[in-house]
């Protein structure tokens, strides 16, 4: 398998790139690097050299929810079973 080249982009098509991605703020990095077809992690790491980086966020909006307890697990009011019940 070849390895991959390395590709020395201009400054000023990579402040473009960083301020496309800086323009969409609900897109990410990597649907915003699909479009001039660049690698993401190089987009990436322009974002973050332009100080532009966002926090990540959850992908959903819903609140969590606590998981479904399992089977043998104590109820969920915190009362502790002492196990006769199973003798």
């Amino acid at each position: 398998m070849p390895r991959p080249t390395l590709k020395n982009h201009p400054p000023e098509f990579k402040a473009d790139a960083v301020a496309l991605y800086e323009s969409r703020t609900e897109a990410t990095i990597r649907s915003v690097a699909a479009d001039p077809g660049i690698n993401p992690e190089a987009l990436r790491n322009w974002v973050r050299a332009a100080g532009l980086s966002r926090p990540r966020e959850r992908r959903t909006q819903e609140p969590a929810r606590p998981p479904a307890p399992l089977d043998g697990a104590p109820p969920a009011n915190g009362a502790v079973q002492d196990g006769s019940d199973r003798l």
